[in-house]
């Protein structure tokens, strides 16, 4: 589901996935809970489950010796697709949200700090057709949104923010993560939504003018 940048689509719209387009807490705190039952080092997976936006490993600190950390991460990849893909829904609005941006003529792009082939997992088994970038984080993320030229990029997390920003595109937040919309309008968010059912109608107002 990779591509490469269209300058003649007319708008490209960037999405995060965990808390922004999916409710990755079941499957998550899942693999997370396996992990420990198979190690037998305590992992508070509510917990963790709290603190999603950056990448897996930045968690795993929390709960391993950073030695171990390499390896903890590869297995959590490896237990992924039997145990987090089922348990996860799509957020409310995720899918309209999607379709909206099809309907204005544009085109969807979901760039994550999510390991890419666990994210086409999830959007495939949610039936949301979308170009797939992962291992990205915060600003990092701009390195795909320039390549797809996307002109908004909507997340949860200050990191999103921060990533359409890097990229000079619109960034539209939504508060269904773990930073409420006070501090994603801190972080400089251009619009704060309170979740993804208002995106379609926003979408109405912004795509004429970006045209």
């Amino acid at each position: 589901m990779n591509g490469v940048s269209n300058d003649f689509a007319p708008l490209t719209v960037g999405f995060d996935l965990d808390m922004t387009l999916i409710d990755s807490r079941p499957g998550i705190k899942a693999v997370y809970d396996v992990l420990a039952a198979e190690t037998g080092v305590f992992i508070d997976s509510a917990l963790a489950v709290t603190r999603l936006g950056p990448p897996m490993d930045d968690e795993l600190v929390n709960w391993f010796p950073a030695e171990r950390v390499p390896e903890m991460a590869d297995r959590f990849r490896e237990l992924y697709p039997r145990y987090a893909i089922a348990p996860t829904p799509a957020m409310p609005g995720a899918r309209d949200a999607v379709d909206a941006v099809r309907a204005a003529g544009g085109r969807v792009v979901v760039v994550t700090a999510k390991y890419g082939p666990n994210a086409e997992l999830h959007l495939r088994h949610l039936g949301i057709d979308a170009e797939v970038r992962g291992w990205l984080w915060a600003e990092a993320k701009a390195e795909a949104l320039l390549e797809y030229g996307a002109a908004v990029y909507v997340g949860d997390h200050t990191g999103d923010v921060r990533g359409a920003r890097t990229a000079g595109a619109l960034s539209v937040a939504v508060a269904t993560g773990p930073c409420d919309a006070a501090e994603l309008g801190a972080a400089g968010a251009d619009v704060v939504l309170a979740d993804l059912t208002a995106f379609p109608a926003w979408l109405a107002d912004y795509a004429p003018a970006a045209a």
